[in-house]
């Protein structure tokens, strides 16, 4: 387990589970207050997520290295599934970086079995 270092994502019980060069990956058991009105997860969860494990992907440093930040300049998701289940499992994959932007792509799944949403992002380190 890593350390999220992030208030927001923290108060959702968002955990990162996997940070390497180029691929984030981040879990989050699903809970009531997460839910829409037919029980479901809510579609901004999985948005917010897509947005954490994307920029997370692009900002692994080296133990003892300092920290890079980032914004998000764009993301677009798709949803592709509706499903009940336990835990939400995102993962995070550098496509392509350069000095100061870099391009994402992730998906969210529920259950380790079912593929809810896939999504790209455009992020800017911040110097």
């Amino acid at each position: 387990m890593h350390q999220i270092d992030n208030p927001f994502l923290e108060s959702l019980g968002v955990t990162l589970t996997e940070w390497r060069p180029d691929y984030a990956e981040m879990q989050l058991e699903i809970a009531p207050n997460l839910q829409n009105r037919i029980g479901r997860i809510q579609g901004g969860v999985m948005c917010t997520l897509l947005d954490a494990v994307l920029g997370y992907a692009g900002l692994y440093v080296a133990p003892g290295e300092p920290a890079l930040k980032n914004v998000t300049l764009s993301i677009t998701t798709n949803f592709l599934n509706s499903a009940e289940g336990k835990a939400l499992t995102a993962k995070g994959f550098i496509e392509r970086k350069g000095r100061g932007i870099y391009f994402a792509r992730g998906e969210v799944w529920l259950d380790s079995s079912t593929l809810l949403a896939t999504g790209v992002g455009t992020f800017k380190y911040i110097r």
